[in-house]
């Protein structure tokens, strides 16, 4: 038997789990709206301002990794560690934590991705701005495809190194970001 994911060495783990894109499928759509529901089963008791799909896989027709982003919001008088607990008790495994943000994922293995593969997102109402880059490539196909070709350029070189994959892309990420908030205003 190998080792657990927990023994693993964060290189062993980016071998394990290497960067791959593919082109959009609506399978993901499908996939976040079945976690979508088993979410709100699951947090029932818990004060959700909003749950959405975020990430590339959310933004229609560019390639992405086969992994679906999901944004949980919760209301500021909500105790982050208590949801947090619920989440693990669902099968998330919690990967980071901070005061403001705890990040998830599921459908990882010790033998590699599983058939659906996850990145939860648990923050305060109105740590969101993943909605608005989102909102923004949808809006505007054509920078969306920009993003997409910059993903491109960027996967075999960061392949097996996830931190340099996506601070390659966090200028590009800002730019559009800020764009959105200012467009957009208030909207979320």
């Amino acid at each position: 038997m190998g080792k657990r994911l927990s023994e693993m060495s964060l290189e062993e783990l980016w071998m394990l789990f290497p960067i791959s894109l593919m082109e959009h499928t609506d399978e993901w759509e499908n996939q976040y709206a079945e976690m979508e529901a088993f979410l709100k089963r699951k947090l029932l008791s818990c004060h959700i301002v909003r749950i959405s799909h975020i990430g590339s896989t959310a933004i229609k027709g560019i390639w992405a990794k086969p992994i679906v982003d999901i944004l949980v919001e919760i209301a500021p008088n909500e105790q982050m560690t208590a949801v947090a607990e619920i989440m693990k008790s669902g099968g998330f495994t919690k990967m980071s934590e901070s005061d403001r943000q705890i990040s998830f994922n599921s459908g990882y293995t010790e033998n590699g991705f599983a058939e659906k593969v996850y990145h939860l997102h648990l923050r305060y109402a109105g740590d969101n701005d993943e909605l608005y880059f989102r909102d923004y490539l949808n809006d505007n196909p054509d920078t969306a495809k920009e993003y997409q070709k910059l993903k491109l350029d960027l996967w075999r070189q960061y392949e097996h190194n996830r931190d340099a994959y996506t601070k390659a892309k966090t200028e590009f990420v800002e730019k559009y970001t800020s764009a959105a908030r200012k467009l957009y205003g208030n909207q979320y």
